[in-house]
């Protein structure tokens, strides 16, 4: 402990980043314990090491930041979190009602929530993917508004100049779409940039934007910016979303949707 209490600060923040390695989170109290410092000198370092983009701050605290991984292509990560995206699906489909219009983003996740809107009524969608186009285009009840462009093969969707004119051109009562990573610091962001610019068209078009991403998505920063946490109204994710994250989206005004069984998640977060 007394060593611990004279390190200088760029030691202690260092040491602060390990602590969250093993521990997942710390609080302002466990860090003015562990240090003998003063809780405003650990705010401080936390401040500090969140605008590097090492941490994130949440109430009381902070959690660790993760990279994202560079993403795989659609049809192979159609077998990740099959079971979480499954319930995630089947919850954000409940949020659309009939006779309303929708726009759809790509993504496995999305697509997901395609799956359970094919028994809608009078329902309009709008969508840049061809995997939901598929999923959708034999339903007679749903209107489908297909956004073209240019064609990205590993995400089977249409993206760039031409679809971001198109998207102009068009509002929807809500936008339902994924992103590679969620942080507390550094809001929405993806790892293709073109992709990126043609997402942020999308989220303009919606009177509500729905974000839908399971808990791999989560305390993790990814390449490009895609937007700022104020710009989702509703999150959906799993059980195994740490409950600090959801708890600090909800106090920034942002309602958190967990799908599926607490405990059947939770299990298999922990067999993953």
């Amino acid at each position: 402990m007394n060593d611990l209490g004279n390190l200088s600060n760029i030691e202690r923040q260092e040491q602060i980043v390990q602590l969250l390695a093993r521990q997942k989170r710390v609080t302002v109290s466990d860090l003015c314990d562990t240090f003998s410092i003063s809780k405003a000198t650990a705010r401080r370092d936390l401040e500090i090491l969140a605008s590097q983009g090492r941490i994130q701050r949440v109430h009381g605290g902070a959690i660790l930041v993760n990279s994202a991984p560079p993403e795989m292509p659609i049809l192979q990560r159609q077998n990740e979190q099959s079971e979480e995206k499954r319930q995630i699906g089947i919850v954000a489909a409940q949020l659309v009602s009939d006779d309303s219009t929708v726009f759809l983003g790509s993504g496995s996740t999305v697509l997901e929530v395609a799956r359970n809107l094919r028994s809608r009524k009078n329902l309009t969608v709008v969508t840049n993917s061809l995997p939901v186009i598929n999923t959708l285009s034999d339903i007679s009840e749903i209107t489908l508004i297909v956004i073209g462009g240019l064609f990205r093969k590993s995400e089977l969707s249409f993206i760039g100049h031409i679809a971001e004119l198109a998207l102009r051109e068009i509002n929807v009562d809500q936008v339902i779409i994924g992103a590679r990573a969620i942080s507390l610091t550094h809001g929405l962001t993806n790892d293709y940039l073109p992709e990126t610019m043609t997402d942020r068209a999308i989220i303009q078009i919606g009177r509500k934007v729905i974000l839908v991403v399971d808990h791999t998505k989560f305390g993790r920063i990814s390449t490009a910016f895609l937007a700022p946490l104020e710009a989702i109204h509703v999150v959906v994710t799993d059980y195994c979303t740490p409950d600090s994250f959801c708890e600090e989206l909800e106090s920034r005004g942002i309602q958190v949707v967990r799908a599926g069984s607490e405990s059947a998640m939770k299990k298999g977060g922990e067999n993953s």
